[in-house]
């Protein structure tokens, strides 16, 4: 058997460990209360298991709990709207999002914006909407996890970012905490990595916790400053070759 096929095997195997349901639900919990509402919003809302997980637990707290999800593809909206979900069917990467600046408490966006290549307007968005002290959590592909790294010492792409793929973007720890915080608008007070290739799960927790930048996938709890303005505006002092959607 092959580098390749081995580590698609154990990929395959302990897939859905990269979607770290257990890190984005330990995220919500520690979502500070206020109030007797609460509105969240989930970029790329798939099926809706990261939705209704944190709906459950944020029930046990709020008296009220509205739910968003950005989704595009048919048969998940359709599940969505069976949960009582609100769907916003919209291109995220070139729309603005339909709430006003500061309505929101909580966003989430996990496994979406390795897809996307405007995420300057992405995260602008989720600057505008998002309360002041407004958590956001993220999750994404580790271009530097440690199976990654061995494909590049062997000379090959790495699986997270492979040409013919649906990933146009990479990220490392170092990569996303330094856009993320980039000019103060969010600040990351917490992050936590989810499953080791090509290692069982119980080994890769321990990994995880001692060597979370090596994991698979990368977690981040974040919160939105009160640095008045949108992320956009990011793009005002930096010259990029790439023309970025400012809206």
């Amino acid at each position: 058997m092959g580098v390749v096929d081995y580590f698609a095997k154990k990929i395959q195997k302990h897939a859905d460990l990269r979607y770290g349901r257990e890190i984005i639900s330990e995220f919500v919990d520690k979502v500070p209360v206020k109030g007797t509402e609460i509105k969240v919003l989930d970029l790329g809302a798939g099926p809706g298991i990261d939705l209704s997980n944190a709906g459950k637990r944020l029930k046990k707290k709020y008296k009220n709990v509205t739910l968003y999800g950005v989704e595009t593809y048919a048969p998940n909206c359709d599940k969505l709207r069976k949960k009582g979900i609100e769907v916003i069917d919209i291109d995220v990467e070139r729309s603005v999002l339909p709430f006003a600046d500061g309505e929101l408490d909580i966003v989430m966006a996990n496994q979406i914006i390795e897809h996307t290549k405007e995420i300057f307007w992405i995260f602008s968005e989720i600057s505008r909407v998002l309360k002041p002290n407004g958590r956001l959590i993220i999750g994404i592909p580790n271009l530097a996890s440690f199976h990654n790294r061995v494909m590049l010492f062997l000379g090959m792409q790495p699986p997270c970012i492979d040409v013919v793929g649906p990933h146009v973007r990479g990220f490392t720890y170092p990569g996303f905490k330094s856009f993320a915080e980039l000019d103060g608008f969010f600040e990351i007070l917490e992050y936590k990595a989810s499953n080791f290739y090509p290692f069982p799960p119980q080994i890769s927790k321990l990994l995880c916790k001692w060597f979370p930048k090596s994991g698979v996938a990368l977690f981040f709890y974040l919160r939105r400053t009160c640095k008045e303005g949108r992320y956009i505006e990011v793009l005002d002092n930096r010259f990029f070759e790439t023309p970025y959607f400012k809206g």
